[in-house]
């Protein structure tokens, strides 16, 4: 079985944000940098190519072998801001509803732009997302 193309790697984040093409968009990624570093209280890293991470937790997909992932992560995308950071925690959906304009799937939260988004609320997503990972953290 091939080993998963989603791990740390060394490429410094600082690289990956100047090279996003849009001044708007290596603004939002510094801010989600800023944000989630802090509310983790690690650096981020890059994983695999195009997803920022925040700490680590071993995650198991179904039938599948457990493998690192990040507890906070992000990816900018050419449509959309994909913040992996949807735990079905306490109160996710009453949050999500202030939020502001957004798009969901199983665990991740779309944004077209991150001034979309409420700061005070997108930051409460964040550090609750955060506190429900804190039994599954590696690291």
């Amino acid at each position: 079985m091939a080993e998963p193309k989603t791990r740390p790697t060394q490429q410094p984040v600082s690289e990956f944000i100047a090279a996003q093409a849009e001044p708007r968009r290596r603004e939002e990624c510094q801010t989600l940098v800023d944000w989630m570093s802090e509310a983790a209280g690690v650096p981020a890293v890059m994983w695999g190519s195009g997803i920022v991470g925040f700490g680590s937790y071993l995650f198991t997909p179904s039938g599948g072998k457990p493998t690192d992932w990040p507890v906070l992560a992000f990816a900018p995308r050419k449509s959309d801001l994909t913040l992996y950071v949807l735990t079905n925690f306490p109160g996710q959906d009453e949050l999500l509803a202030r939020l502001g304009k957004h798009k969901t799937g199983k665990v991740c939260l779309y944004l077209k732009k991150l001034s979309d988004a409420d700061p005070a609320v997108l930051r409460q997503i964040i550090q609750s997302s955060l506190d429900s990972m804190a039994s599954r953290r590696v690291s």
